[in-house]
Parts: C-alpha cells; structure tokens; sequence
C-alpha cells in the first residue's frame, strides 16, 4: 500500500479533553478513532501457543521460502522438519518441560531452528547477545541455571570458560558457514585477504575447536550432530499459551540485568497486534528483513514471530551491514523493515548514492529511539511507504504503542495505544490518582503482551506490576487530546544507545574497579540523529591522575561493546543531594552545556 490520500476524522469519542474518572483510566479506549483504515479496534488472538504458531503456517505455507541467509533458502515445510530433528537432539541431551536453554548467537537459521525447537518440548528460551563479555555471561547464566546452551562458535569459548558452580552441562556449537549457499562457502575458503577476513568474522573454525579439550563435564556437541537423532514424536506433550517461553533481559537501575517471563501468549498477542496495525500486509507473500538481533525483543518479535505468523520470507543478517542489505535487495527486495533511525538513514543514504531504488518497502516501524523528522521525510520519499514510530518494552514482548500507518499519526510523539491494550498516566507518587490528558504522569500500561513478572525477583515483579495487571513503564508522557502519547522523560535513568538500554550502574560498577577511580557516575548524553552516548564522570583519588584512555580499555575488557563509555570526563568532585545521593541530572546537564 502505497501512499494514498485518508480521510480521516478525530474527536468521536465521548468526552474527549476530559479527565478521566478516578478508576476509568481511560478504560473506554477513545484512542482507537485514530487508528488507521482497516485496524480494528479489537481483533481476536490466536489461541495456543508458540508452537502451533509455527505448526499452521507450516501447513499453509509448506513450499514457500521461510529463511533466507546470505541467498540460502529454507522452506516453512524444511523450516517444521529441522525443528522437530533440533528438538528430538535436545531431549536426547535431557532437556525438559520448563527447562531453561540459553541461546547465544547472532542472527542466523540455526537461531530460529534452535529458538523453536526449545519451545517444541516446553522448555524456556533464554536469549543472550554473543558479544557479551565473560562477567555479563557469567551473571545470566547464575541467574537463569541453564543446562544446556546452543552457542555461535565464536562465543564457544566464553560459556565453556564459565566457572564450575554455573551450571552449563552441554556446549552446542554453531557455525554460520555451513548454512550459506555453495559458491558462498567456496568463497570464503580462497587463500586471499578478503575472504580471511571474512570468514574470521564468522568463525573460530570447525564447530568452534580451540586446541584445548573441553572439559568432560562441558562437552561441545557440533550442531550437525543435534539433528541427526531422528524426529520428536508428534505425541510429545506441547506447552500451553499460558506457559513460560522465554526469559528476555533487561537492563534495570539497580545494574544488574533482570529477567522478564514472557509467555507464549505474550509473544503471540504482540505478534497478532502488529499484524493488526498493518492490514495491508499480505500473508505469504512479504519479505521482512531481520536487521535488528533475533536476542533483543524487538527483534525477537517485529521479525522472527511476526513474520513466521504471516508465513513472510524472513532475510536473516548476522549482524547490520548495509552491503549486506543492498545486495540482498537485488534477489529479495524487503517489504517489511523494521528498524531503528541509524540503519534507515545507512540504507537511505547508500541506495541513493548506488542508484537503488527502495520502493518495495511498504511499511517501516522504528523504535527504541527518537525518530527524526529528517529521517522519516528522507525514508519516505525513497521508499514510498510509511515509516512511522512505536513504543515498548521488554516487559511489553516489547510493542505496546504505535502511530497509525496513515496520514492520522503524529511526528513527535509515539502514537496511541494498540488493539486490546490500555494506558494510564498517573501520579508517579500515588499511582491511584490518573492525570487528564495533557497533564505529565508516569505511564502505566495493560494488554495481553504484558509479562508476568521478573525471573526469582518477587520483590521487583511487586514493585513492577500492581493491582488489575497495570504494569509500571517508568517512563514519564503526556497524552494530548486524540490520546497520542509524547514521551518527556524517563524516571529510572537508563540509557538508550543504539536501540539498547544501558544501566548507568552496571556500568559505574566496572569502571569504579579502576585503579585511581574514587567516584564514578556515568550519564546518557544527547547524540545528534537520536539516541545517547554513554558518558562517565570520574573523580580521581587524592593524589592521582586517571588516564581516559587507559580506563576505556578497561572498559572493553569487561563490557558489551555498546555499554562502553564514548568518552571519559575528569571532574574534581560530584554533585550530591542533602542525603548524598549522587545527581545524575545535575551531572548530565553541566556536560550538554559544556558541549
């Protein structure tokens, strides 16, 4: 669908402009005038779970392509047979309804096998990003106690390394080299520069061998050998859509990363709402391109779920790479991309500079940043499509809002909320009393997609959800008269760069184990196009210098590239409050002034 001229009428619903009752919280959902043609207001769920998800379109779409991968191409009825052989090697290695199996690996099919076949047997997922250091692995795998982990085999190394008390029993590794089409592989085994560079980018080596033997109570099984054991039997017990199905991190205030429960029923619905808010999507027939990491929520849903759901091609690519994209788009052009604001102003720029078109994008939904108006005016004029905003979290699997596809949305804010799902803006301080539109308050949030707690955190599950199933964003908004939700500040302090959230803690923990380091707050500061730099103020000891450098290096040993500070700034002391409390705030806006 093109870009057509909608009428489109706002102020139907009754009391529009009015404060809600104490209790209503707008529970009539006068948003849903604004959505777009053709997005009811109320769409039916799918019943079960994850499972038959993937089984339906198997059947419906049997012959045509499911995976695509640097031009290999899966079937949706090859897609249904590796699951079921994937699944079938698990439960030989022992894996059980409700155990937990962590993922760790980029974008790839193997990725999407894995995650299914884990669910097949109703077991848990427990996605990891393969760039995480030794420390961050080391903290999920405590906290999670997974047995068995399917691991890029350039990550081998770092979960077999894991100290003897984590739990891990059983290495699978993956090599991404075998799933590419022939002449692919044949290149990247040529005796010149480029193509060892290549393939060191994707591989340590055959099934991710070191020259040391693996311990014997961590054995690495190449994953070739996880498939050949057969089918599972159609008569295994399948998870219900209330059960478990995966445990998504997330990066909170206190530091360390929490665990979100989200369902079969949470990905599905937020799967199922998004397919509503595009009706102009045809099922069988998009492409989606999988840019965004399958191990972030976004991903997860906005391309694995929700395009399996509508039986689309999902174009998987390990990692962003605007070549990478260009090049695909000669065989599979995308219809369905999304994104965040970066990636679509790369792709923009280098398609008009290689004379490519991109009018086959009909929709694009860009989230965890602020999208710029450049971007979107750039982006559509190249596609001829929508680009417009959403928004969610991880507690959320992750969408809840969005702005229509239509010419009903609004730049500037992140739109209203999705079918089925209700807002409240509230006092942060007394969460019984609901601020009228217009009015700032904290935004609290109820829906099918909504999770049911953090992993063995009762304390912080509590905290999060209250009464009537409302959960607790965090986030300060404001709703304007059509409902339209702008956000305007964030009350936990967290830090988005690059479409991820950094915790200021976790990373104030590492650095303040600096040598020289005597205090240490680390702050998001405004970068130009959208999103933040992570920055850290550092007090020296008395009688020390601290070299910024040297502390950066520090940094990258202990830390996920994307949680490294961009730079480090020297200050004699730092702000406190009467309680001394360290002021992030204060901090952060004497660095924007200092440009």
């Amino acid at each position: 669908m093109k870009k057509e001229t909608l009428r489109k009428s706002f102020g139907k619903a009754a009391g529009k402009g009015a404060a809600p009752q104490p209790g209503q919280s707008w529970r009539e959902r006068p948003w849903t005038t604004s959505y777009g043609p053709g997005v009811p207001a109320a769409p039916v769920l799918p019943e079960g779970s994850l499972v038959d998800l993937v089984d339906q379109s198997v059947r419906r779409y049997g012959s045509r392509t499911a995976l695509e991968f640097f031009g290999a191409r899966t079937s949706y009825r090859e897609l249904g047979s590796l699951i079921s052989r994937a699944a079938a090697g698990l439960k030989k290695l022992g894996v059980k309804p409700g155990d937990r199996v962590a993922l760790v690996m980029p974008n790839c099919p193997q990725h999407i096998i894995a995650f299914h076949a884990v669910l097949r047997l109703g077991a848990v997922v427990v996605e990891h990003n393969p760039l995480y250091t030794d420390r961050e692995l080391r903290h999920l795998f405590e906290d999670h106690g997974a047995a068995v982990a399917i691991v890029w085999d350039k990550a081998v190394e770092r979960v077999r390394q894991l100290p003897a008390d984590v739990g891990v029993r059983t290495v699978v590794s993956v090599e991404l080299i075998p799933a590419m089409p022939l002449m692919r592989r044949l290149a990247l085994r040529l005796p010149v520069p480029a193509a060892r560079k290549a393939r060191a980018a994707l591989t340590v080596g055959t099934d991710g061998a070191t020259g040391r033997p693996a311990p014997a109570e961590r054995p690495v099984l190449p994953w070739r050998q996880l498939l050949e054991n057969g089918v599972l039997s159609k008569k295994h017990p399948r998870p219900a859509a209330r059960d478990l199905a995966a445990l998504q991190y997330t990066s909170g205030t206190t530091g360390l990363p929490k665990g979100a429960m989200l369902s079969h029923a949470n990905l599905q619905a937020n799967a199922a709402q998004g397919r509503a808010w595009v009706p102009g999507l045809k099922d069988g027939r998009e492409t989606v391109y999988a840019v965004l990491p399958l191990f972030h929520a976004y991903g997860l849903t906005l391309c694995m779920t929700f395009a399996l759901s509508i039986g689309a091609k999902l174009v998987l690519f390990p990692k962003f790479d605007v070549d990478l994209v260009l090049k695909a788009f000669r065989k599979s052009p995308a219809t369905f991309l999304p994104a965040v604001p970066p990636i679509y102003d790369r792709i923009a720029a280098a398609a008009a500079e290689r004379g490519i078109g991109l009018e086959s994008i009909r929709f694009s939904i860009s989230g965890a940043m602020n999208l710029p108006k450049e971007t979107v005016d750039t982006w559509e004029k190249a596609t001829g499509g929508y680009l417009i905003e959403g928004y969610g979290l991880t507690e959320t699997s992750p969408i809840a809002i969005g702005n229509p596809f239509g010419p009903s949305r609004k730049p500037g804010t992140v739109g209203v909320p999705f079918p089925l799902t209700d807002i409240r803006v509230v006092d942060p301080r007394n969460v019984a009393l609901d601020r009228a539109p217009g009015e700032e308050g904290e935004l609290l949030i109820r829906g099918p997609q909504v999770f049911f707690g953090y992993w063995n955190r009762p304390e912080e599950t509590e905290d999060a959800l209250l009464d009537g199933g409302w959960f607790r964003t965090g986030d300060i908004v404001s709703v304007d008269d059509d409902y339209f939700v702008t956000i305007r500040d964030r009350i936990k302090e967290l830090i988005i760069t690059g479409g991820f959230n950094v915790s200021p803690s976790e990373v104030e923990d590492v650095i303040a184990t600096f040598p020289g380091v005597a205090e240490v707050s680390v702050v998001g500061l405004p970068r130009r196009g959208g999103g933040e730099d992570v920055v850290a103020a550092v007090v020296p000891t008395p009688g020390t210098t601290i070299d910024p450098g040297a502390l950066l290096s520090f940094a990258r040993e202990n830390l996920t590239a994307y949680k490294v500070p961009r730079r480090v700034v020297v200050l004699d002391s730092l702000p406190r409050s009467l309680i001394g409390k360290v002021l992030r705030r204060e901090i952060r806006d004497n660095l924007v002034a200092r440009g």
